[in-house]
């Protein structure tokens, strides 16, 4: 039975309802119970720390009191921290205190990653900073340059605060308690508006779809300043009353195999990733290294936050099923910030996929190949049982049927209340109404289907390429390229189009290894036989480029916008490069 309370009996507790709220009463109740654990060091026994819920609410107390003595209430903090127990207790201090948590990633070295932050301040209009000691000069140094308003404190300085001379605010279900940022993927990020009210009803909503309970212990190396990571992964678990247990992204990066070791040894079973992690296990991890692995405790393996490729979901499930796993624990699921974040999912079933006819696809129409032809394969992402879903022609407005790929939109009590200082973007993303005058309704920007009551998803509006009047998903044709192409395996590529006069189409990807011109002529020439034999266009320039060179968000999501951008201005350094004359001529004039 699942101890966690839902929405309708939150609403009966004394005051009102948060979640605030809601880790109090679990501090009350179950104060020796572990809540977060952070894996410091894989390869050491003793190599984690953990926080129970009393010892969380202590420091959520101590962080808020001292939060209470220089903040108004609703004023924005933002929390830059490396991976660890510290943001853990500055997000809860914030939310003790009733000031707003601005999630952020640390500045990092590279200028637009600096320069994004920078963004999120102004926007914010946040005047503190929260860190850890190990941060503290580094995010001191970027304010001096970038956000010089803003004063950075290390929270775990031991003189920061007294849990005893906390005050609890009036928290309510419509105080505001995040500006979750939005990845910037197409466009400058956004500040999303999350409410207590949107926090519970999301994280109950995630409970009731998917079968979760007070027992289902969360984990994994998502980090928190992104939704994914923080709603789907941590505040899950703590308004539950059950676990986390976190460990640092670049650990998972660089060993792979230390994710579904941390799964093992924990006894996790919930753990979420994008697409390409599960790639990155399936290519990278030696069979020498899961002999003794068990992931039969598995039984949720989310699977979000970019184009779910069914050919990677399988690939895993059978290079696992010796260790336990289970393809029926896969939940390939669909969420957004502005919807706080979770949307819609399923799991305990096997892989549902639709196989869709290209050309059909191409006009916005979802129906089975004739046999014997080429199919796409697009994954279900389940059902969308706690929001009101229309599939809508994104410049009419009108509600399309099933089967048909218009704009996904949403309305229901999970979707947030807008965006930070965004008058204008807020209306048009948040009070949208068909063309019968129903709404509002939440524009999400994604381009889906329902078939049979499920969603799938098939790419977004704004990344859509239109070539000589047909449609193509620029996702598709990356990871065909690197199905087909050893050398571009689990690494990065952005397609997009050039008028040169026509729309062409450009592809950049990034590459390992070194090699001789020829062998990379070579590679180019088999990247372009793949694009015409499996989509039937031409690929009218391809660069190859260094790991780490295609823009990606905080999150990983593709930046093709500005790797467009780029391309425009000449700021690539390709190791290698081929374009047809057109393309050539346009990108050589734009840059005269």
């Amino acid at each position: 039975m699942s101890s966690f309370t839902p929405v309708t009996e939150i609403a009966n507790l004394p005051r009102r309802p948060s979640a605030l709220h809601v880790l109090r009463q679990h501090a009350a109740e179950r104060p020796g119970r572990e809540a977060v654990t952070f894996i410091r060091d894989h390869d050491n026994p003793d190599g984690s720390d953990t926080l129970t819920y009393s010892q969380l609410d202590s420091e959520a107390r101590r962080v808020g009191s001292w939060l209470q003595d220089r903040c108004q209430p609703g004023d924005r903090v933002l929390l830059v921290y490396p991976p660890g127990l510290g943001f853990v207790t500055a997000f809860s201090g914030c939310m003790y205190a009733g000031v707003v948590a601005v999630p952020a990633p640390v500045p990092g070295r590279y200028k637009h990653h600096q320069r994004r932050l920078s963004g999120m301040v102004t926007d914010a209009g946040a005047r503190i900073a929260l860190t850890d000691t190990s941060q503290l000069a580094e995010v001191r140094r970027w304010s001096a340059g970038y956000a010089p308003e803003l004063a950075a404190f290390a929270t775990d300085d031991p003189n920061l605060g007294d849990p005893s001379a906390w005050r609890e605010p009036p928290a309510a279900a419509r105080s505001l308690v995040l500006l979750q940022y939005t990845s910037g993927s197409t466009g400058d990020p956004k500040g999303v508006m999350v409410h207590h009210g949107n926090l519970l009803h999301n994280a109950d909503s995630f409970r009731r779809t998917l079968g979760l309970d007070g027992q289902t212990r969360f984990g994994g190396w998502i980090p928190l300043y992104h939704d994914m990571g923080l709603l789907t992964q941590l505040m899950p678990a703590l308004l539950f009353g059950s676990a986390c247990v976190l460990m640092s992204p670049e650990a998972f990066l660089k060993r792979p195999h230390v994710w579904l070791s941390a799964i093992d040894q924990h006894g996790l079973n919930f753990s979420a990733a994008p697409n390409f992690a599960y790639e990155l296990c399936v290519r990278k991890i030696d069979e020498s290294l899961t002999a003794d692995l068990d992931l039969s405790r598995w039984r949720f393996a989310l699977n979000g936050s970019e184009p779910i490729q069914a050919s990677t979901l399988r690939d895993f499930a059978e290079r696992f099923a010796a260790n336990g796993f289970r393809a029926e624990a896969f939940a390939p699921s669909y969420g957004m910030a502005e919807a706080t974040v979770y949307v819609s999912g399923s799991t305990g079933r096997p892989l549902v996929v639709e196989q869709a006819d290209p050309q059909a696809l191409e006009k916005n129409d979802i129906r089975p190949p004739e046999p014997g032809d080429s199919a796409r394969e697009i994954v279900s992402c389940g059902f969308t049982t706690e929001f009101d879903l229309r599939i809508v022609d994104q410049d009419t407005g009108r509600v399309l049927p099933d089967g048909v790929t218009g704009e996904i939109w949403l309305r229901g009590a999970s979707v947030a209340v807008g965006y930070w200082g965004r008058d204008d973007a807020t209306e048009k993303t948040f009070q949208a109404r068909t063309a019968d005058g129903d709404g509002p309704y939440l524009r999400s920007g994604d381009l889906g289907a329902v078939i049979r009551g499920e969603l799938y998803v098939t790419g977004r509006i704004k990344d859509l390429l239109i070539v000589h009047g047909r449609n193509l998903y620029p996702h598709d044709i990356e990871h065909e390229l690197r199905l087909a192409h050893p050398e571009l395996a689990t690494l990065a590529g952005a397609v997009v189009s050039v008028a040169a006069p026509d729309e062409q189409v450009v592809v950049m990807h990034e590459i390992r290894g070194r090699h001789s011109d020829e062998r990379l002529r070579e590679i180019i020439g088999g990247m372009r036989a793949t694009v015409s034999r499996e989509f039937g266009v031409r690929a009218a320039g391809v660069l190859l480029l260094r790991p780490g060179a295609v823009r990606r968000t905080t999150s990983g999501k593709i930046q093709r916008a500005e790797m467009r951008n780029l391309l425009l201005r000449g700021d690539l350094t390709p190791v290698y490069q081929e374009f047809e004359p057109e393309p050539r001529a346009v990108l050589d004039g734009g840059r005269a």
